[in-house]
């Protein structure tokens, strides 16, 4: 069963965007590496007072470990680019059966 991971630290939105733009290309390649272990879904969100949230469906959690220390190197150099100033807070969540679902393909 696919899970959801979340994974906040302190960090610099438009800092994160500005870098995104400058690097489209390590960018797109560390997504290529993370679908080669599995991602379903990716997305980040700021906060406008100073957090970074990447969320991701995997497959299962061992999915995302495995790419996560593959491309460490790759996400610690794009974590420094954006100004994260807090270690990542990773959590998997499990969707659960509440019966009122809207959206992402019900």
């Amino acid at each position: 069963m696919p899970v959801l991971m979340t994974l906040r630290a302190q960090g610099d939105p438009q800092r994160l965007e500005e870098h995104a733009r400058a690097n489209r290309d390590e960018m797109r390649g560390i997504v290529e590496l993370a679908g080669r272990h599995g991602l379903l879904a990716h997305r980040f969100y700021g906060s406008d007072d100073g957090r970074i949230m990447v969320a991701d469906e995997w497959p299962d959690q061992e999915s995302f470990r495995a790419f996560f220390e593959e491309a460490a190197p790759r996400i610690q150099a794009l974590m420094d680019a954006a100004g994260m100033t807090s270690e990542p807070e990773v959590v998997f969540w499990r969707k659960l059966e509440s019966h009122d679902e809207v959206g992402w393909n019900d």
